[in-house]
């Protein structure tokens, strides 16, 4: 029996308003779903690496209750923040992403600690999304210490605060206003009993700023609550919540470290900085040991290095000698012991570990001394 043009026509159009369903079905999905990239970090203190270069943590370290952050290809997104706690005390937690040591765990690559004295500057960029029903603040932590350590609490904290809702303060009490990378801040200083803190408040909120983390550095060293001598160890951005808190982000971060100054001439973009890494490896069914020498090919000495590199998936690091390696897979960064903490001109530092595999072995494929790419021998 032959359809009739009517019925054909109607069957036509019945198709084409489905293939338009569908489609449409198909972006608001697409549209919703998290990008492919997204890591959701909900382990107390866990932590993942964004950029290759930068680490976001979880950091719940105020309260019991669950705290999850959505680590994004440029940032990270607060996405579970249960609980509060009074105002007048400590917030729920640090989520944040940072350049630099955080309790032994280094970012990839990072030329950090640094003494302030040979950073020529350390410019930044950051760009915040906030939220009308918690408590919280948007704040930028610059970490100084008299020694380059990368564990455990520093002496002086410096808190940028970008925001503040609702009725909480910074540490200690408010003890003038100053001028900043062209801006007006509340300057309070006080201790938490760990450290030192000098808090630089914004008087209305900033959503975005790019500027040189050294302008509150120096301002800090001039106040007398640090020294030249001393060590910039970390750079971080995220939020303390007493209350609530899911949807807060911090939509892209970046920061870099430009040393040269007047002491160790090692760092990024310094043409005294050269070097060169040897990978040498023992391999078995599911297991392997890697000894890896570096050498320090340029014309000054190299203190406080920091080689970064990137596992193959599949590795995962078990044991460490002669060096301390923060993260056991993926992206990972071996720092000194204190007997070999510098690398003479010429010279060479060498240390090892042990670890397991699943696949195809593989060795890794580029390394970065304090930020500066190696050769591989």
């Amino acid at each position: 029996m032959r359809s009739s043009p009517h019925r054909l026509r109607s069957v036509r159009a019945l198709f084409g308003a489905l293939l338009t369903t569908f489609a449409t079905v198909a972006a608001l999905l697409a549209a919703t779903a998290p990008a492919h990239a997204d890591t959701v970090v909900c382990e107390q203190f866990g932590s993942t690496v964004i950029q290759g270069r930068y680490v976001v943590q979880n950091n719940r370290w105020g309260t019991s209750a669950p705290q999850c952050v959505t680590a994004t290809d440029t940032g990270f997104r607060l996405t579970q923040a249960d609980g509060s706690v009074p105002t007048n005390g400590a917030p729920k937690s640090y989520p944040s992403v940072f350049n630099g040591c955080h309790y032994t765990n280094c970012s990839p690559g990072t030329n950090l600690p640094a003494q302030i004295s040979t950073i020529s500057s350390a410019p930044s960029s950051i760009s915040y999304g906030y939220v009308s029903n918690a408590v919280y603040n948007a704040s930028y932590d610059i970490w100084l210490d008299p020694t380059p350590r990368t564990d455990g609490v520093n002496r002086t904290e410096i808190m940028i605060w970008f925001n503040r809702v609702g009725p909480i303060q910074p540490i200690g009490s408010q003890v003038g206003t100053a001028s900043v990378g062209g801006r007006s801040w509340e300057v309070w200083t006080g201790s938490n009993g760990s450290n030192d803190v000098i808090s630089f408040v914004a008087p209305s909120a900033i959503s975005s700023w790019s500027f040189d983390v050294m302008d509150f550095v120096d301002q800090t060293v001039a106040r007398g609550m640090a020294q030249s001598n001393w060590y910039l160890t970390s750079v971080q951005a995220g939020f303390e919540p007493w209350q609530n808190g899911a949807g807060l982000a911090v939509n892209s971060f970046s920061s870099t470290v430009n040393t040269g100054g007047g002491g160790d001439p090692g760092g990024p973009g310094n043409p005294a900085t050269a070097c060169q890494v040897t990978y040498g490896t023992s391999v078995w069914q599911g297991g392997f040991t890697a000894d890896v020498t570096v050498k320090n090919t340029g014309s000054a000495a190299v203190d406080n290095w920091r080689l970064g590199f990137t596992l193959p998936s599949g590795q995962r690091v078990t044991s460490a000698w002669n060096a301390t390696l923060s993260g056991t897979s993926g992206a990972v960064t071996a720092s000194p012991v204190a007997h070999n903490a510098r690398i003479a001109a010429g010279g060479t530092q060498s240390f090892g570990f042990q670890g397991t595999y699943s696949g195809t072995f593989a060795k890794p494929s580029g390394f970065t001394l304090n930020g500066t790419a190696c050769s591989v021998a």
